[in-house]
């Protein structure tokens, strides 16, 4: 049973990980002005704007002098998560 705590545990950072340089990809691409008809850009928004918006609506002061912050929020979101249950469930699967 350890080992499937400890493969949970893994693959859950890994998803962390890949979402957290999604979130980053898509805040630097804001800079550059990009085609919003870019399949890559489609994507990006689609997986990144809910979370955002979601963000922007339940902490409406993220948006400072027309900077949008959350992406910043979401950043630290999921590495709160990374810390609190990725070492959590790895903790546990090494306990066992």
């Amino acid at each position: 049973m350890d080992y499937v705590i400890l493969a949970v545990a893994k693959v859950l950072s890994l998803v962390l990980n890949l979402y957290m340089w999604v979130v980053i990809i898509s805040a630097l691409i804001t800079w550059v002005n990009p085609d919003p008809y870019n399949p890559v850009v489609r994507f990006l928004r689609s997986v990144t704007e809910p979370v955002f918006a979601k963000v922007r609506q339940y902490l409406p002061f993220v948006n400072i002098g027309g900077f949008d912050l959350s992406p910043i929020v979401v950043l630290l979101v999921i590495q709160m998560l990374d810390i609190a249950l990725v070492g959590n469930l790895t903790r546990l699967a090494y306990g066992m």
